[in-house]
């Protein structure tokens, strides 16, 4: 009785260190800015024009990961090993448009980088239509 108890004692603590482990494991590591793209001002302003043509390109380069409305729901993301975010809340909108600037030009894992692929102005355009996700 005594080996049956030692056996489902240490068959218990592999589970919970298991499950321990795997959370750690998912927790999305820290996506570091350098300062000087935490202090960048947006040189696009917001308004009907830079959202009409965020959209566009949100719609064809974005959107698929991330979901129409940036929810992390797009078609492509159930395939992705890393969470893709969602764009509507205030740990995404509380950043400033610098950072997202940054992280849409860099890419990062399976974020692909768009610095050569887009032109500034229109990073920025994505960066002010996301903004529209925000609830």
């Amino acid at each position: 009785m005594k080996t049956f108890k030692r056996i489902m004692i240490g068959s218990m603590a592999v589970m919970v260190l298991s499950v321990f482990t795997l959370n750690l494991a998912a927790q999305p590591k820290p996506w570091v800015v350098p300062d000087n793209f935490k202090t960048m001002k947006n040189p696009v302003a917001r308004g009907d024009a830079s959202n009409k043509a965020g959209m566009a390109l949100y719609t064809k380069n974005c959107a698929s990961c991330h979901g129409k409305t940036g929810l992390g729901d797009g078609v492509k993301a159930r395939a992705l090993k890393e969470s893709t975010g969602d764009f509507s809340k205030p740990a995404f909108q509380d950043q400033a448009d610098g950072e997202l600037f940054y992280k849409t030009k860099s890419g990062r894992g399976e974020m692909p980088k768009y610095e050569g692929k887009l032109a500034d102005d229109d990073i920025w355009n994505i960066v002010n239509y996301m903004r529209t996700f925000k609830k």
